[in-house]
């Protein structure tokens, strides 16, 4: 006679309130990140086709909070909301979203392996390198060439515009790596400076979402 497997059954009362923890967090995070995406402004000696604005923070905060899936999650809800008043016919948002993907999605990975307030700094510092060296072959590959096919923008029109407020830009390559490296670089150390600021008094509740949405406590 062969022991008999026991099988335990998910408790779906558990199941259903981490997951409405999650979704609830994901909401209100999603739409501090929206408003935020419309409070853009240009930077000094950047061009003007290229806005800041401090949208990662509640998606990081998010990540942090309930994983990197769930900062993806957020990324791709925030663009989502924005196309129907883009600029850009949708290519902003998607060089938007495959970088905050980049930015949120290494800091999580690594702030899940290293959950304290020196990991969480480790992990932003780390992501803020690789944020700006993923710029180059984004905007290389994926943005300038949309917006000369899909929107009628010439590189040679773009390196212009950029050149009459930064003397550096020559080429494409020199554009890659005196605007589109710098700006990132930036808004990645911003972005990670206001959140490391706003770490300490929320870290509590940070751990205690990720622990609930994760343990099922």
């Amino acid at each position: 006679m062969s022991d008999a497997k026991l099988t335990v059954k998910p408790d779906s009362h558990a199941a259903r309130k981490i997951r409405n923890r999650r979704i609830a967090a994901c909401a209100i995070l999603t739409a501090m990140a929206v408003l935020l995406m419309y409070l853009e402004f240009p930077l000094p000696f950047m061009p003007a086709f290229l806005k800041f604005d401090l949208s990662e923070l509640p998606v990081l905060i998010g990540t942090f909070a309930l994983g990197p899936v769930w900062g993806v999650i957020i990324e791709l809800l925030k663009n989502l909301i924005h196309l129907p008043v883009t600029q850009t016919m949708g290519i902003g948002e998607l060089s938007n979203f495959i970088a905050g993907v980049v930015y949120v999605g290494t800091s999580g990975l690594i702030y899940r392996k290293l959950r304290t307030k020196k990991g969480a700094a480790i992990s932003m510092a780390i992501a803020t390198l690789v944020f700006a060296a993923a710029s180059i072959p984004i905007n290389a590959f994926i943005t300038l060439p949309l917006y000369g096919s899909a929107m009628g923008f010439p590189l040679e029109a773009i390196i212009g515009m950029s050149a009459e407020v930064n003397p550096l830009v020559k080429s494409k390559l020199s554009l890659l790596l005196a605007v589109f490296v710098p700006f990132n670089l930036f808004k990645g150390i911003f972005v990670s400076f206001w959140t490391f600021f706003v770490y300490k008094p929320i870290s509590k509740l940070i751990n205690k979402t990720y622990d609930k949405t994760h343990t099922g406590k």
